[in-house]
């Protein structure tokens, strides 16, 4: 008995004592950055320091419209470059890209019901749209409203017609983007369908979503088997319900007078710069278009984007912000009408076999920034769902979304991963595209956060892909 107590004393001592030893601590790696730290570091520098408006209120007020292969966009590109070098960007180049060469010229829409009395119609001719010659283009109006009623006209049932359509954009639909570009897609529109009706001319309801007679501007696409290239304009939405109302009690004429006529291509260079990565020569690229329409200064119709992006580069210089990957700014040209600015860099992207880990385009009007659009693989879309907290703090949480836009979007063959700056659109439409998009439209604070967050998701991406 004593002797098996002799053997189990050891045994429990020894077992007692192994127990006291406490646990090594694994300690977790400290993370390099505290992304909430340095979240609010890229926001007290852009609200304390930012120059986007102040630029912004340099290309609009300072050059004006900026219209494709016009002495406007070359003073942009100018402008442009000056922006970047002041900035301390030493990586700046022009990329040569076509554009055609469109001028608007005179243009006027009469109309006048019975016996009655001609009246002026504000209007604007389609981007790129065939003109009259300068004379005048007479022909009765025909209202089609709905794809039913062009479905039941046969070939050259309107010949000589001039068909107005009046669609308006679908209140119903919340987000404003979604229903401007379901409308601007419809047949309806189209210039190139409605002239297969035997028709001589397009009249449209602008696709906004004010209500006054302020014409918006849209870009015309001809088919290359069209026999005719009918001349298209837009009118207010007010004038247009205003002409829907007449149509229905009386007979009315038109009488349009274009003297818009192409004159063949021109070089019409993209802008590029960036900040050359300290790890790897990998790219995450921020995007714009530079141009606008000829007749107004452009502010939300991407004045906002350009300042945007040259704010994010501006920001990750003052803050002394190493990069991982090169982080570069394309400011499109022809965006308006045609887009060659946008294909020829993703050839060159192509060509040149460039890594391009992330594209994010801004061009939603500088409004209150609500989240990104993403349009990647599930596992990307997943990995940023999970920053979804650090973005919380600045009003930003919407990721849900999966459009990205024109100017980055040829990036998408190439299995880039694209993102497009959400904001709050309900105003946008009422300004786009018209003499109304001017600099006093645009929010200080609004842009100024939307280039935070711009800011704060480069970080993200450098530090994470």
């Amino acid at each position: 008995m004593k002797k098996s107590l002799l053997i189990i004393f050891p045994l429990f001592l020894s077992g007692f004592l192994f127990s006291q030893k406490k646990p090594v601590k694994k300690t977790a790696p400290t993370p390099k950055y505290n992304y909430h730290t340095e979240f609010k570091r890229i926001s007290d520098e852009i609200m304390t320091n930012g120059t986007a408006y102040d630029n912004l209120g340099e290309i609009t007020k300072g050059i004006g419209p900026r219209f494709s292969a016009t002495p406007g966009y070359a003073k942009a590109v100018d402008w442009a470059e000056k922006q970047f070098k002041k900035i301390g960007i030493e990586t700046v180049w022009k990329q040569d890209a076509k554009a055609p060469v469109w001028i608007r010229g005179r243009e006027s829409l009469q109309i006048k019901a019975s016996n009655g009395e001609w009246k002026s119609i504000k209007m604007l001719s389609f981007g790129n749209s065939e003109g009259t010659g300068g004379k005048d283009l007479t022909g009765e109006i025909v209202l089609i409203n709905t794809t039913g009623e062009l479905n039941s006209i046969s070939i050259g049932q309107l010949k000589d017609k001039i068909v107005f359509v009046n669609l308006p954009l679908d209140p119903k639909i919340i987000n404003t983007s979604d229903s401007y570009l379901i409308t601007a897609k419809s047949k309806l529109i189209s210039a190139s369908v409605i002239a297969k009706t035997g028709a001589k001319a397009l009249i449209i309801r602008s696709l906004t979503t004010a209500y006054n007679d302020t014409p918006h501007a849209k870009m015309v696409y001809y088919e290359p088997d069209d026999k005719a290239r009918i001349p298209s304009l837009s009118i207010g939405t007010k004038s247009a319900d205003e002409l829907e109302a007449l149509l229905k009690k009386q007979k009315v004429t038109a009488k349009i007078n274009m003297s818009a006529e192409s004159k063949g291509e021109t070089v019409n260079p993209n802008v590029i710069a960036e900040i050359p990565g300290k790890k790897d020569s990998k790219i995450i690229l921020l995007g714009a278009q530079l141009d606008s329409w000829d007749f107004g200064e452009g502010a939300i119709d991407d004045g906002t984007g350009v300042a945007q992006c040259i704010e994010v580069l501006r920001t990750l210089k003052a803050l002394g912000y190493e990069n991982n990957h090169t982080i570069r700014v394309v400011l499109y040209s022809n965006s308006e009408n045609g887009g060659q600015g946008r294909e020829i860099y993703a050839s060159y992207v192509k060509k040149k076999e460039e890594k391009h880990i992330f594209a994010l385009g801004t061009d939603a009007g500088g409004y209150s920034p609500r989240g990104f659009s993403l349009d990647m693989s599930p596992q990307r879309r997943r990995q940023i769902f999970e920053w979804k907290n650090y973005f919380l703090p600045y009003g930003v949480y919407d990721f849900d979304q999966t459009d990205a836009i024109q100017d980055i979007s040829p990036l998408k063959k190439l299995d880039v991963p694209l993102a497009e700056l959400v904001v709050d659109t309900q105003r946008y439409f009422d300004y786009h595209h018209s003499v109304q998009d001017t600099y006093d439209k645009v929010n200080k604070r609004e842009l100024l956060l939307g280039s935070i967050v711009m800011t704060q998701m480069v970080l993200m991406i450098d530090q994470n892909w």
